[in-house]
């Protein structure tokens, strides 16, 4: 067990690092590796998109475990709490969600431009922290969280989602959806496409939250 503990903490030392490193990146608009263009705006712009946000509460996250896991192998406490656990499985969907539309929706939409999805900081975002995230998570944080947290998983996607259709509707064109603050194109088609949108969404991320659920438990 303390094996998987040890494991456990210096792939949530990596996450913490890897989205702090990323951040400074972000807001400095620092470049590793050569590109013409970026996914996100530059500087503190960039916190609206939901692929930081979520990285950086995975971050968060994975700095709490990791503090928690250094006081239960240093003794200080007898069992890292469930509460713990449960916010690094919400943090782990966030970004595995990340993965997934960037995978299956952004690439696919951007054609043969795709490539600067996975370079700079969204290299470390859209690929590396939600790999680190599933690896320890899945095979080295193992929980006895109930089925019906779950439910839980929902929680940033919903709380973005609030925001980012609030911000829309209230930026609204004489009833036209202004594609400024539509930045995901989520709602080309118009504002009704919101009724698509959600309920697609909500699965997709629920299925990621049920199958993280799943795979955690298998022994």
């Amino acid at each position: 067990m303390n094996k998987k503990i040890v494991c456990s903490m210096i792939f949530n030392f990596i996450i913490f690092v890897t989205v702090l490193i990323g951040t400074i990146f972000m807001v400095t608009g620092f470049k590793f590796m050569s590109s013409a263009s970026n996914l996100t705006s530059a500087g503190w712009a960039a916190f609206k998109y939901f692929t930081v946000d979520s990285n950086i509460i995975v971050g968060l996250v994975a700095f709490i475990m990791f503090i928690y896991e250094l006081l239960y192998l240093s003794k200080r406490i007898e069992v890292i709490p469930q509460f713990v656990y449960i916010l690094k499985h919400i943090g782990t969907v966030g970004v595995i969600l990340t993965f997934v539309v960037t995978l299956f929706y952004l690439a696919p939409l951007l054609g043969s431009k795709f490539l600067f999805l996975y370079q700079n900081t969204n290299l470390l975002f859209h690929l590396i922290v939600p790999i680190l995230s599933f690896i320890s998570f899945v095979f080295f944080e193992k929980t006895k969280i109930d089925f019906k947290y779950t439910f839980y998983g929902l929680s940033t996607m919903v709380l973005y989602g609030i925001y980012y259709i609030g911000n829309i509707i209230i930026h609204l064109d004489n009833g036209v959806v202004n594609s400024e603050y539509d930045w995901y194109g989520f709602m080309k088609l118009g504002l009704l496409s919101i009724f698509i949108v959600v309920p697609i969404m909500i699965f997709i991320t629920y299925f990621i939250s049920w199958v993280l659920y799943k795979l955690n438990k298998l022994k």
